[in-house]
């Protein structure tokens, strides 16, 4: 039978970031996010109900996520589930966590957590353009997604919904 492995979490980062590099120079940091749940329960009340995820991002997304995110800020992460194991004073420890292959910022420069109705706007590079509010970060790409074309393609009275 066949696996699928795929992770898709929006939340807000638990603590700041701190970049680190492997021995062979690849960049890499852990975070983590609390990903917030609402639901009514038995008896009509709201209840609320945080998880924490632990996210690990690899080389030019680890970049990315030191130099624009800090602690509460929004995020949108695509990724994977892995689990870790090691043996400590002879008992077997178990950790799963997410290994992110995308990741999409939210919230505009300030942190304010406002988000972009338009989640494919972007372009250019991260570190030479002011970053808009919702851009894009690819862990396989390693070019700019191309600009959005502000001229043609379907109007807002053409969209059939």
């Amino acid at each position: 039978m066949a696996s699928y492995n795929r992770v898709i979490l929006m939340g807000n980062l638990t603590r700041d970031i701190e970049l680190r590099y492997t021995p062979a120079g690849t960049p890499v940091t852990e975070v983590g996010l609390a990903v917030n749940d609402r639901r009514k329960g038995q008896n009509g009340e709201w209840i609320d109900e945080t998880t924490f995820v632990d996210i690990t991002f690899w080389g030019r997304t680890a970049e990315v996520a030191s130099e624009y995110l800090s602690k509460g800020s929004p995020v949108f992460i695509e990724g994977r589930l892995k689990l870790d194991t090691w043996e400590k004073d002879g008992q077997k420890n178990y950790k799963l966590r997410v290994v992110c292959d995308r990741m999409q910022l939210l919230g505009g420069r300030d942190g304010s957590g406002g988000s972009s109705n338009n989640a494919n706007s972007g372009g250019g590079s991260a570190r030479s353009t002011p970053r808009p509010e919702a851009t894009s970060y690819s862990q396989s790409s390693a070019s700019a997604p191309p600009e959005p074309d502000h001229h043609g393609g379907i109007g807002g009275d053409e969209i059939p919904f």
